[in-house]
């Protein structure tokens, strides 16, 4: 019997299931991989914004961390909401051990603007966690809390990405969704040297909820299975793209992305 590639997430959870733990699970499913997570944080979260956000004792997500690792073993890891200081440093400690892949999302905020990083966090993540990633993958907005550069437009992007890279990340893909101009939602992959232009259509479709951690996530699924960096991401910004297309109304605010599209009749 084949035994799927394994990805571990640590992440917080989404009580309404379209991001966080829940998004990223769904997205290791789809793409064939075996999901595994460790649990940062509980929020309180639905379609409307976040109603609160309780993070876990550190000791006890290094527990779940070893009890994975230590027993099934992970081909890829990805890093999402991680909301303290002592988290972050936490699972760098961690990571510390492995030598596989990391994907590392540097949460900061919610789809609704809601903060999921405390201030305070955010030098831990420059200094501890950045140099971990095998892949970084901030918006635009966590691209400014990160380095202080702000993206208007396109040309921006290589400027946006040296900022980061200067933290340490073999790589970086500055998502590029917010831009407002053109009618391509276009991101930058780089390492410095290779630079890679994704381009995909913009869907009017305001279901949004969940894209940066499918991204991620899906970006661990492709390196899990021997991807290569620019492969892994561009499946994944295949797969997100038609996940944005298929996203679909729930609740009163803004709903998820559908990470069961490829799935389903209409794929």
């Amino acid at each position: 019997m084949r035994t799927p590639p394994r990805v571990l997430t640590v992440a917080g959870s989404d009580s309404g299931g379209g991001a966080g733990i829940q998004a990223d699970l769904k997205t290791m499913l789809a793409l064939g991989t075996h999901g595994m997570s460790v649990l940062t944080a509980v929020t309180a979260q639905n379609s409307l914004g976040v109603q609160g956000a309780w993070e876990l004792p550190a000791e006890a997500v290094r527990r779940q961390f070893r009890s994975v690792v230590d027993d099934i073993g992970v081909q890829a890891v990805k890093t999402g909401m991680l909301a303290t200081a002592e988290l972050v440093e936490t699972v760098a400690d961690l990571l510390d051990g492995l030598t596989v892949p990391v994907v590392v999302d540097p949460v900061g905020v919610s789809k609704h603007g809601d903060p999921l990083l405390a201030p305070e966090a955010l030098e831990v993540v420059r200094t501890a966690l950045l140099p971990k990633a095998t892949v970084a993958t901030p918006n635009l907005d966590e691209v400014a809390q990160l380095t202080g550069v702000r993206v208007e437009t396109e040309a921006d992007l290589p400027r946006a990405a040296e900022a980061v890279l200067a933290h340490g990340p073999r790589w970086v893909l500055v998502k590029g969704g917010h831009l407002k101009d053109g009618d391509t939602a276009v991101d930058l992959l780089t390492d410095g040297t290779a630079r890679h232009l994704l381009r995909a259509p913009r869907h009017d479709n305001r279901h949004t909820h969940g894209t940066g951690c499918t991204l991620a996530s899906a970006i661990a699924a492709g390196l899990a299975k021997g991807r290569s960096v620019p492969e892994a991401v561009a499946e994944a910004k295949d797969y997100v793209t038609g996940a944005i297309a298929a996203g679909f109304a729930l609740g009163g605010g803004i709903g998820p992305v559908d990470h069961g599209w490829r799935l389903s009749g209409d794929a």
